[in-house]
């Protein structure tokens, strides 16, 4: 049997799943910090083109990034059935699958990374100014990708076994070393966007390899043997089958958002200015929320383990009205103070940068219950082993989005504002899909066991 010690299945629901999100809510936040430093300061003391050349970095990192995420947080979600089933050998062979499938994967991005570069940037519709400073700062960021699945491989692991504090830890010192050194190579040695990118990366590397490290000398029952490293066969099919889905829904998800970055693109330096700024908003506002629902997952894939069906139907109660609450909450903030968080990034001079980046927050800031829900809909059809409905969700949420922004900005009437409008709508026509089927599979389960009952 397990030890109790990050046990999700006991406790009060509301209190327990609190406890267990607000460090990673702490750490994603401070996770975030890596390009908002590099956002802020560049966007301050270098200028527009470079605000715009991060900005649109930032936009490209997520999707790759997003590829070793997905991974490991399906991997994760298998880690938490085997915990919240206690059985621990089972658990260590799936992290030797994992650590197998991930490793490849981000071995394979990071080269293809570095060959393609310059075919990312074409396809990104990258004007001719902002193409140099962009590229400078990409062929520094991609090696950091190794420690980016470091530390999200070993993340996952430790949250799996309900520990969320130590990753907040060693991102929190992660988080004021890149600062600091965005300080000293940017404003001190005057290296520019090559200074924030070699800020982000020695960042990373801290956080990363410091956290695996840390894991294998603290947590002795999460090392692998021998045996682990030859997991099986079908231990390697049940990682793969979480961890592709769950990529597969992380990498569509924010290749959508790279589409749209090349729509934004197109109208020119100041929109990606714009939007540059105004995602990073959207980062620190509906970012709490998204770990939220990370934290759900792992809640229910442990009582889903454990056979908790009561506790899970709670989970989802709590669950609902606490994101509900937060997200009308930061909606109403951040519509009311739309162009002073925009001023948080740019000078105040720059007023078409502001007035675009707040139309964008008034529209799309506006609906954060929607992807409130939706991070919760995708976090809870992973954790009972359906994370092909994730999928669905992403694509049908993404793929209206990428959609409705080419068709709407193309109105003239419309313009830009078309692209802003098209991620609401995304989102609530998701939810609605997501939802209908859960209270579908509800209404089964429950004829299921009536039916058995009067067997």
């Amino acid at each position: 049997m397990t030890d109790t010690k990050g046990d999700l299945t006991q406790g009060p629901i509301t209190r327990t799943l609190l406890r267990f999100t607000l460090p990673m809510i702490a750490g994603s936040m401070l996770q975030q910090c890596y390009n908002i430093a590099d956002t802020l300061i560049v966007g301050r003391f270098v200028g527009p083109e470079a605000l715009a050349a991060v900005g649109s970095a930032y936009t490209l990192m997520v999707f790759i990034t997003s590829v070793l995420l997905g991974l490991s947080m399906g991997s994760g979600t298998v880690f938490s059935l085997k915990f919240g089933e206690g059985d621990l050998n089972g658990m260590r062979r799936s992290i030797g699958a994992a650590m197998i499938i991930v490793g490849a994967a981000t071995a394979v991005l990071t080269a293809a990374s570095f060959l393609f570069i310059d075919d990312i940037l074409v396809l990104l519709q990258v004007p001719h100014d902002v193409y140099a400073p962009m590229r400078s700062y990409l062929w520094i960021i991609f090696f950091g990708i190794v420690f980016t699945f470091l530390y999200n491989f070993y993340a996952s692991l430790l949250r799996a076994v309900g520990d969320s504090v130590t990753p907040l830890w060693f991102l929190a010192v992660s988080a004021v070393l890149n600062i600091a050194l965005d300080l000293v190579f940017i404003l001190t040695l005057g290296w520019g966007v090559e200074g924030a990118a070699w800020a982000t990366v020695i960042s990373q590397a801290v956080s990363g390899a410091g956290l695996m490290v840390y894991t294998l000398k603290a947590r002795p029952e999460l090392r692998l043997r021998r045996e682990d490293v030859s997991p099986g066969r079908a231990m390697l099919r049940e990682i793969a089958s979480f961890s592709t889905l769950t990529c597969v829904q992380q990498s569509v998800m924010n290749f959508g958002i790279l589409m749209v970055q090349g729509l934004v693109n197109s109208f020119g330096m100041h929109t990606m200015a714009a939007f540059a700024a105004a995602v990073k908003v959207d980062s620190f506002a509906y970012m709490p929320v998204q770990e939220f629902g990370n934290a759900f997952s792992t809640f229910i894939a442990q009582n889903f383990g454990s056979g908790r069906l009561d506790r899970i139907r709670g989970g989802v109660r709590s669950a609902v009205a606490v994101a509900a609450v937060f997200s009308v909450a930061v909606s109403a903030c951040v519509f009311v103070f739309a162009e002073e968080l925009m001023g948080i990034f740019v000078d105040a001079g720059q007023t078409e940068i502001i007035s675009i980046g707040a139309d964008y927050l008034r529209i799309e800031g506006a609906f954060y219950a929607g992807i409130g829900l939706l991070f919760l809909l995708y976090g809870y059809y992973r954790a009972v082993r359906m994370p092909a409905m994730s999928v669905v969700l992403t694509v049908l949420s993404l793929g209206l989005r990428v959609i409705l922004a080419y068709s709407l900005s193309a109105v003239p009437s419309v313009g830009v504002d078309g692209i802003w409008w098209s991620v609401p709508i995304g989102w609530f026509v998701a939810d609605a899909v997501g939802v209908a089927y859960y209270f579908r599979l509800m209404r089964r389960n429950t004829a299921g066991a009536s039916h058995t009952g009067r067997e």
